[in-house]
């Protein structure tokens, strides 16, 4: 009985620490991964890996950790690009929903070291090793000498991927979202009113002349549309007049829930810079959108 209790002191004592790192954890994997679901399967495999190492003794062990969630992510990414999906538009990352007064602790640590939905579906274009190199050092400011094992790389080799993976995040535009929620929630708001008004000019002065909307596809008409006046034009023609807009958070940032007849049909992301609209990322699959919103607890 004596070697089971201590087995059991053992994986309890194992647990706490493991738990003291969880959050941040989560949020690397989420970040390289896009994916809710994915990023805790890593956690999980962390976890695992921890637990049977009995690595106790281990000094860093947030770095020791965060190791191994990222080669399970590389893994993951490999995998998912060995087996890429044909969509009917662009793939959305999960989005981290909250209530539009504010995310609860919880989504408050996942959200840490924010990176905005946007950004996100941007860095779905870039290689594995680019996405994982990028995350670490640009958001979570790692070392390249702690990067570069984890990728089976030089230091040098793992600072050119993030750098190539730099210069593509900027090439493809994403852009910094506006700090203050309350502003970006304002012109959120009168794009909206606007739409709902079919006032087409309120819509060019609310809408970057090189915004871009990218949607799943699922419910139809154009995935993909670049410029102020091909997305005010989409907007006109898809507004629907049973539609009711619940504004959410969205990875931190202004969003809208869309309802029909009281049912979640869609989801829209915004980052808004400078006062005006530049990105729309939006998911349609009633399916999936359910799903969000019953794990975001949004009310």
């Amino acid at each position: 009985m004596t070697g089971v209790r201590e087995n059991e002191e053992t994986t309890a004592r194992l647990a706490e620490r493991f738990e003291e790192h969880r959050p941040r954890l989560r949020s690397v994997a989420y970040r390289m991964l896009g994916s809710l679901e994915e990023a805790d399967d890593a956690v999980q495999e962390a976890w695992v890996r921890f637990s049977a190492a009995g690595a106790d003794e281990v000094v860093n062990l947030g770095g020791w950790l965060t190791t191994i969630v990222s080669r399970v992510c590389l893994n993951t990414l490999r995998a998912r690009a060995a087996r890429p999906e044909t969509l009917a538009g662009a793939w959305v990352p999960d989005p981290v929903l909250s209530p539009a007064d504010g995310p609860t602790p919880e989504q408050e640590a996942l959200l840490a070291d924010s990176v905005g939905l946007a950004l996100l579906v941007v860095l779905d274009t870039l290689t594995p090793a680019e996405r994982v190199a990028f995350v670490l050092h640009d958001v979570f400011d790692f070392p390249f000498d702690e990067i570069a094992p984890m990728l089976d790389r030089t230091p040098q080799a793992a600072r050119q991927l993030a750098s190539r993976a730099r210069h593509r995040v900027k090439a493809a535009g994403a852009r910094e979202p506006d700090g203050a929620v309350a502003a970006q929630q304002a012109v959120v708001a009168a794009f909206f009113a606007a739409a709902r008004a079919g006032d087409l000019t309120a819509l060019l002065e609310l809408l970057d002349p090189d915004v871009v909307l990218r949607t799943d596809g699922f419910a139809g008409g154009p995935a993909a549309l670049r410029g102020a006046e091909a997305v005010s034009s989409a907007v006109l023609e898809g507004a629907s007049p049973h539609a009711q807009f619940r504004p959410v958070l969205v990875n931190g940032a202004a969003g809208v829930l869309i309802t029909l007849r009281g049912r979640p049909a869609a989801l829209m992301a915004f980052t808004v810079a400078g006062g005006r609209i530049t990105a729309v990322d939006g998911i349609t699959d009633p399916h999936r959108v359910r799903r969000l919103v019953s794990e975001g607890a949004t009310g």
